[in-house]
């Protein structure tokens, strides 16, 4: 199957399904992971915690309660948290730093 086809047949899947067809979808549940180790991460990529929360947005202090167990990142940050580690230059590259 060529990738115009496979485009096509994925365009037509969204115009069923926003149609109201929700077979003609494939749609797959993900989750959020439940833990990420941001200290970790972050010692990774060779970082302070003022550059990294600096670097990606967060603040130092919800950094540091983080990173001492104090808090838990939501599963919004730890889906970043987990993007960032994945690919760093790619988040990076998407938020133009």
């Amino acid at each position: 199957m060529s990738s115009n086809h496979k485009i096509l047949e994925g365009l037509n899947e969204v115009v069923a399904f926003t149609g109201g067809d929700h077979s003609a979808a494939n749609l797959v549940e993900w989750r959020a992971p439940t833990s990420v180790d941001v200290r970790s991460i972050r010692a990774k990529m060779q970082m302070t915690q003022k550059q990294f929360a600096a670097r990606f947005g967060f603040s130092l202090e919800t950094l540091r309660n983080w990173e001492q167990e104090k808090r838990v990142p939501d599963s919004s940050a730890r889906v970043l948290l987990t993007i960032i580690d994945r690919d760093p230059e790619g988040v990076k590259k998407a938020l133009a730093i």
